[in-house]
């Protein structure tokens, strides 16, 4: 229970850094500014570093900002933040080197295309309920007419609601700090990505194997001591499962494993998200969409893969060999972990490749 303890505080603990932006109050108008430490800033056409260069911006330039998206984490001279700006030419800087006087409003959320977005009440049945939670047994707080105008700035997994299209678990979390059923919420002129709240921003690929064993080795070694799956066989199925980190699952929503909610994202992911799949069998191949668990970070990936394994009655064998990681692996490929028949191999040659055994030790 111990080691269950800490790995939930280091949970609480790296979930904590990452702020959502409060609207600032009704202003007559808000400007945006470059701010470097001195040189111009380089604009890219993706919400991250490694997207390409597409021209820069001198410090103390005036900006006209389209809306915004969640990317990659950028300390800048201003703030630690995951937030990047679309600017009017359709290029993207990250927030952390924008000024905004007298303070940063609740900029829109980018669409498909990137044009801004404008979600709005679209209840079939009139007037509906603002709840202190993501769930109808939450205090009401508030009532709003159909058609009313929303600032979102990020959802929860909570009650399913069944609206005017479909039916979600998802809770819309608006800059009064009320929440909405996302069901009940549309979003003109299309439907944005939005993070769930808290959750870590989306992450690049590390530049070099030994950087992605950097990243994931502490968590895999906290899951070790909550769950006993040896912490060198969680990061060679990362690796396997992730492809470095590079997977768009892993780096939207830190999912390393490909763990599916099945209905349910369980007690340690913040919630599910649907992704495009392929799939096989009988000679042919064709596109599928399945829900996924959403986590914070890596760490609560880790953990929830430990967990997997711990609680499944068929892997149940493979717990006789947490200090024998070789055997562990194929004990867990045996009851049916993955259909490759070489997945056991694979892991344990990633493993003596990469001595993460020392990460056992």
């Amino acid at each position: 229970m111990r080691g269950l303890r800490e790995l939930l505080v280091v949970l609480v603990l790296l979930a904590a850094p990452v702020a959502v932006p409060a609207p600032a109050s009704a202003q007559a108008a808000v400007t945006a500014t470059v701010r470097t430490t001195g040189g111009p800033l380089t604009m890219r056409t993706g919400p991250a570093t490694i997207t390409a260069a597409a021209g820069t911006l001198a410090n103390g330039q005036r900006l006209t900002v389209q809306c915004q998206v969640y990317g990659e984490r950028v300390r800048g001279p201003v703030r630690l933040t995951g937030y990047w700006d679309r600017l009017a030419n359709g290029r993207f800087i990250s927030d952390a080197y924008v000024s905004w006087s007298p303070a940063r409003p609740a900029v829109r959320w980018c669409g498909a295309g990137g044009a801004p977005v404008v979600p709005y009440v679209a209840s079939p049945g009139g007037p509906v309920n603002l709840r202190a939670g993501p769930g109808v047994a939450h205090r009401r707080t508030g009532r709003l007419a159909t058609g009313t105008a929303l600032t979102v700035l990020c959802m929860k997994w909570g009650d399913r609601v069944t609206g005017r299209a479909s039916a979600s678990h998802a809770w819309d979390l608006l800059s009064s700090g009320h929440h909405i059923a996302d069901a009940l919420v549309a979003w003109r002129p299309s439907r944005p990505t939005l993070p769930y709240c808290g959750q870590f921003p989306p992450t690049v690929p590390a530049a070099t194997q030994a950087g992605f064993v950097a990243r994931v080795a502490g968590s895999a070694r906290l899951s070790y001591r909550a769950y006993r799956v040896p912490a060198s066989v969680t990061i060679a199925q990362a690796i396997l499962e992730s492809g470095w980190g590079r997977s768009g699952l892993t780096r939207r929503d830190h999912n390393y494993f490909g763990i599916k909610c099945f209905g349910t994202p369980g007690p340690i992911a913040v919630g599910c998200r649907a992704y495009g799949t392929s799939e096989c069998g009988g000679g042919r191949c064709w596109r599928t969409v399945a829900q996924f668990r959403a986590y914070r970070n890596a760490a609560g990936s880790m953990a929830d893969h430990g967990r997997f394994l711990a609680v499944n009655p068929r892997y149940r064998p493979a717990f006789r060999y947490t200090r024998d990681p070789d055997r562990f692996a194929i004990a867990i490929h045996r009851a049916g972990y993955a259909t490759s028949p070489t997945y056991a191999t694979n892991l344990v040659r990633l493993m003596r490749r990469y001595d993460l055994y020392r990460y056992d030790r």
